[in-house]
């Protein structure tokens, strides 16, 4: 396998199965390298390369977008590409890859690394003043996706120049992170110093404030704003892996029954496997799935409220979990304006 640098360390990496994990538009592969269209922007041309092993021209991971709408994503490396794949920080990329591929020490001890010495310094909520720069309340670009505006009052969401800016809070409501996505392609950026994604469950706010017990659990913010307007409490994990931590806020809040709904991906069903494995026993569990496009998003544009409901609606409980719990009633928000 190629080898990457990570943390200062030589990590044997399978890139290539690291990148079939994603469905790629009109994708070929070869011993060398994948052409595919570019994930950062809606393309339907194979105008994107990543090289899968080192070449005497590239080195493995080494990609490049030639219809690039922003220089920061016309060229790059591994991590760089992996991390937007997974929707999180490089930070949290490297931390993956190192326990997939390297996680002990050639002495067979557990070794420190700088992403966790990080996190342990960052513990303090952000302040309120960094969305200053952001114009609060419903914007175009989530009403033609579909969300509606008492959701995206709800989540607090905005408009920060090109990007819309989508806050992550803490339990108790205070900001952790905001995450900022592009209206233009697909490329997303976070506030510099805000609380790892790893770390915080998107919604949990909504959770304590409302006393939710039953929720669908989905990866993006805006899949779980698109299942709030279809009625249904949602949170999110915004990306597609799970953790011991994001298991724990679920397990401590007041949530009893979780319905897992993951994207139409193989990122999505190996997502799905892992939140179950942390959270079997702790809550009630139901599996929904996405059968008409990729996710809840492009299902509500395509068929509206009723049919994106309707996947929660038919979801089958666990079958350890069978258990007589009361009907919660829906989100109940009220005004599509």
């Amino acid at each position: 396998m190629p080898i990457l640098t990570l943390n200062g360390r030589q990590v044997d990496v399978d890139i290539r199965y690291e990148l079939e994990q994603f469905d790629w538009t009109r994708p070929t592969w070869t011993d060398e390298r994948l052409l595919a269209a570019s994930p950062f922007r809606y393309d339907r041309t194979p105008s994107f390369y990543v090289y899968l092993e080192d070449t005497a021209t590239a080195k493995a991971g080494y990609w490049g977008d030639s219809g690039y709408y922003d220089a920061e994503y016309a060229r790059g490396g591994f991590v760089k590409l992996l991390a937007f794949l997974r929707e999180e920080t490089e930070e949290e990329t490297v931390e993956y890859l190192i326990d997939a591929y390297a996680p002990e020490s050639e002495d067979g001890k557990l070794t420190l690394r700088l992403p966790k010495l990080k996190l342990a310094k960052n513990r303090e909520p952000l302040s309120e003043s960094i969305l200053d720069g952001v114009a609060a309340g419903p914007n175009d670009y989530l009403n033609k996706r579909g969300i509606i505006p008492a959701v995206q009052r709800l989540m607090g969401v905005g408009m920060a120049g090109g990007a819309v800016a989508l806050p992550w809070r803490l339990p108790n409501g205070r900001l952790a992170n905001v995450k900022y996505r592009s209206t233009r392609g697909k490329a997303f950026w976070y506030v510099k110093g805000g609380w790892s994604i790893r770390d915080l469950v998107y919604g949990m706010n909504v959770v304590y404030d409302r006393r939710l017990t039953r929720v669908v659990l989905c990866e993006a913010e805006i899949d779980a704003q698109s299942w709030m307007t279809a009625g249904v409490p949602a949170i999110g994990t915004g990306g597609s892996s799970f953790n011991q931590r994001k298991a724990d806020i679920i397990v401590q809040s007041p949530i009893e029954h979780v319905t897992i709904v993951t994207d139409n991906d193989k990122a999505g069903e190996k997502l799905r496997a892992e939140v179950e494995r942390y959270l079997y026993g702790k809550v009630g569990l139901a599996h929904g799935y996405i059968t008409e496009g990729k996710d809840a998003n492009e299902l509500l544009i395509a068929k509206g409220r009723a049919e994106l409901k309707a996947v929660y609606e038919r979801a089958e409980d666990v079958k350890s979990w069978r258990l007589k719990l009361p009907k919660q009633p829906s989100l109940a928000l009220t005004g599509d304006t």
